[in-house]
């Protein structure tokens, strides 16, 4: 029986898995990404990953017939090249990723294929995860960044340029303090990722009076969230900082479920998963987040099912190796 492998390259780490053509990860391996090393680097590294995934599939009496991609980058599904991407990577954009990878592997160019990881990601919840079944799917994901993909007929919509699913780059009237809008990291300014994401929730702390002191992350301001909720604010803290962190939450989850309730009016999905490390983060993010996406949507459209993301750390791995799994 042949199997794939399917590969999550981000800002930070590289997970690989040998995928089985039900969708089970056999094995897996994760490396950091050289994210200051250059498109070159990360390719010889890649390739190495992928290709003692291999030699452990072959011990195990497993052969491995292609490789799917889900990269960061807005990634050129067509030519296997990365468009363009953040300085998350430096040096990534321009890399002709499918044919880099093909040549060091010495595998047929079409046996590689690539897109975009938020697009592998929701590809494999759509397959055997929280939207298993539908016929079409919106994944939001809500962490570092705000990202997305519109999944239809078992195949994310990637766009004319590929540009698909950008999700955290259109305005948001939550994305604005003292009404002047908020910078966001694309060069623009007043989008949903600017008030919605996670190191925004940060920022939107600190506007809102909180202390760097009480709260280095974004992790602290859930914790001094939940400290005012659970306990009566018994734990460190000032009453403002924990005033400021509840706000900043709040303002950051509303503007989350505005934008995935006026994607729903838009797009219409049967299924909408919510994933990332916001959707994880409890009750105090998801309750107001679902309100406020509630509150956006047109008639025909208040029973869509919105659910949380179920595959975790091996849902883009899944979509990856969906991709060439025949």
């Amino acid at each position: 029986m042949t199997h794939v492998i399917g590969v999550d390259l981000g800002g930070t780490k590289t997970a690989a898995g040998v995928v089985s053509p039900a969708g089970e990860v056999l094995m897996s391996e994760t490396i950091p990404t050289l994210n200051r090393a250059g498109g070159e680097a990360i390719l010889d590294a890649t390739a190495a990953l992928i290709a003692g995934l291999v030699e452990r599939a072959a011990d195990a009496g497993l052969s491995v017939s292609s490789v799917g991609i889900g990269s960061a980058g807005v990634i050129d599904a067509s030519s296997g090249t990365v468009v363009s991407a953040t300085d998350a990577i430096l040096g990534w954009a321009g890399t002709e990723l499918v044919s880099g990878l093909s040549s060091r592997l010495s595998l047929h160019p079409s046996a590689v294929r690539a897109v975009n990881d938020v697009h592998a990601h929701a590809l494999g919840e759509a397959w055997l995860g929280a939207a298993a079944g539908s016929s079409s799917s919106l994944m939001v994901a809500f962490g570092t960044g705000v990202g997305g993909s519109f999944v239809l007929d078992g195949a994310p919509v990637l766009g004319h340029r590929f540009v698909g699913g950008h999700v955290g780059h259109f305005a948001s009237p939550y994305a604005a303090f003292d009404g002047t809008p908020l910078p966001c990291v694309c060069g623009g300014s007043g989008h949903v990722e600017a008030i919605a994401s996670g190191p925004a929730i940060y920022e939107s702390f600190l506007r809102f009076g909180g202390s760097a002191v009480d709260a280095a992350d974004t992790r602290d301001v859930f914790a001094l969230a939940a400290s005012e909720a659970h306990d009566g604010g018994a734990t460190a803290g000032s009453a403002g900082d924990r005033a400021a962190a509840l706000r900043a939450i709040g303002v950051g989850a509303a503007a989350a479920g505005q934008a995935v309730g006026g994607l729903i009016n838009v797009l219409d999905p049967e299924t909408v998963v919510i994933s990332g490390g916001l959707a994880d983060a409890g009750e105090l993010w998801w309750k107001p987040m679902e309100f406020a996406l509630r509150q956006e949507l047109l008639a025909p459209t208040v029973s869509v099912p919105v659910v949380r993301a179920t595959l975790g750390n091996t849902a883009a791995i899944v979509g990856a190796a969906k991709l060439v799994l025949k």
